[in-house]
């Protein structure tokens, strides 16, 4: 073959392949260029449906904030009645559709303005004696261009509901009401948030919009004064001394020879001229008096709730007397346990003492348990939590025995008086000393006071 011919027949060959080669590149990036329209579709019908979910959720939420029951039935009556009336002509089913219709239109209006208020809830007080109401005042302003119509506002206090109406407002002015809270019991109450309410005088649609304005008022429990010398049937305000023997305090114990490590302020030089030797002055460890107050937290050791609120009253009353006197205490109570906790879980609440507003605030908070520690255990962890106990003072209910009484006292130190007070308001007022353990026996409040001067007499 020549040589022509055969040059000619491999760059046909060549172009064939490269024919071939090409068609199946330009097959090959169609068919990945379809992919992608393909995913292109599917992410943007994705995005298309969760927009829609999120619609219908949003818009579902809405007309179950909005659409009142009333409401509700109004649009279902306008709905059936406009589709039966346009399919089979029915004038009356027509007539009852549009009224629904023009009903919830009309409503529509009312719902607006219930953010161009301005709210402002003040109180008197933040801290009230249980059984005492509080005041306040509500201020509504109009911040919004236009006018706003008639309102309402709710005021949660506590599980309670306070409604106050608010007038026609004009652009810029505003609306003070005073506000009276009836006597609270014993707690931490949550006062607010307040909340507008914007609803048609038909009541088929509401509109609500809450304002982060929440106050919490405590409600400290009812105390009695103590007197200063009965506050823990013992009278010594700055120490008394101890076994213990140390090397600097103030009640002066002996004098005996230097050892190495002894203080040169200490050395007794008119001894050490006598002897010849270094001669060091020792005392007596002078402790101050501590006071520890067990509150018994369990559901079963009170006959009834108003039993443990004056079981409240009287170790808050106690604490407050300590703390008036400076003195060093500590107050305990049961902690509640989770059911779900396998084993044995002990625990209890520390009532802080840093001042008497902040004790009392810890007193509003409290509550009973079911399922707490019973109060020979609160004791025992109590003493092993305190260390150096003057005098503890353990207050129960009336359905606690004499016999777990003194298991409680058990619990601390030998040198620890301990006092129980055992809180029945269907007992009358006693004092009584039972194998070293003092209990007194109160049925009122009052009864307190009275008892811990005759017991600090004795």
């Amino acid at each position: 073959m020549p040589e022509s011919d055969l040059t000619a027949s491999r760059l046909t060959r060549t172009s064939a392949a490269t024919m071939r080669t090409s068609s199946r590149t330009s097959v090959t990036s169609t068919a990945v260029r379809r992919q992608r329209r393909i995913v292109r579709a599917v992410v943007r019908a994705t995005e298309v449906w969760r927009a829609l979910v999120d619609a219908v959720v949003a818009a579902a939420r809405w007309a179950g904030r909005t659409v009142r029951p009333a409401g509700a039935v109004v649009v279902i009556v306008a709905t059936v009645g406009l589709a039966l009336g346009t399919a089979f002509g029915w004038v009356e089913w027509m007539v009852a559709g549009v009224a629904g219709l023009l009903l919830v239109a009309m409503s529509v209006p009312f719902l607006f303005g219930a953010r161009a208020y301005d709210v402002d809830l003040t109180l008197q007080h933040e801290r009230v004696v249980a059984g005492h109401g509080v005041t306040g005042e509500i201020v509504v302003r109009n911040h919004s261009a236009r006018p706003a119509l008639p309102g309402r506002l709710d005021i949660p206090v506590g599980r309670g509901l306070v409604e106050f109406a608010v007038p026609f407002l004009r652009s810029g002015h505003t609306s003070s009401e005073p506000l009276e809270i009836p006597p609270l019991p014993r707690g931490v109450v949550r006062i607010g948030p307040v909340t507008t309410v914007r609803s048609d005088p038909v009541g088929l649609l509401r509109r609500e919009h809450a304002f982060d304005d929440v106050h919490d008022l405590f409600v400290h429990p009812r105390t009695v004064a103590l007197p200063s010398t009965s506050a823990g049937l013992i009278r010594d305000l700055e120490g008394s001394a101890t076994r213990r023997l140390v090397d600097a305090d103030m009640s002066f114990h002996a004098i005996r020879e230097y050892v190495p490590g002894d203080a040169r302020r200490q050395v007794h030089w008119k001894s050490t001229a006598k002897t010849g030797r270094l001669m060091v002055r020792q005392y007596e460890e002078s402790r101050r008096s501590r006071m520890a107050i067990v509150l018994a937290a369990a559901t079963p050791e009170y006959t009834d709730a108003d039993e443990y609120e004056l079981a409240v009253s009287a170790a808050a009353s106690l604490g407050l007397r300590a703390i008036r006197d400076a003195r060093d205490v500590d107050i305990v109570t049961g902690s509640e346990i989770p059911r779900v906790v396998k084993g044995r879980l002990r625990a209890i609440r520390h009532i802080p003492v840093v001042s008497p507003r902040t004790m009392l605030d810890g007193f509003s908070g409290l509550d009973r348990h079911d399922n707490t520690m019973p109060v020979e255990d609160v004791c025992r962890l109590a003493s092993e939590s305190t260390e150096r106990l003057s005098i503890a003072f353990v207050v129960v209910g009336a359905t606690v025995p004499l016999a777990r009484l003194r298991q409680a006292a058990l619990a601390f130190p030998t040198d620890t008086a301990v006092a129980a007070v055992i809180c029945d308001e269907r007992a009358h007022p006693r004092m009584q000393s039972v194998a070293g353990l003092t209990v007194l026996t109160i049925g009122t409040l009052d009864d307190l006071s009275g008892l811990l001067v005759r017991g600090a007499a004795s």
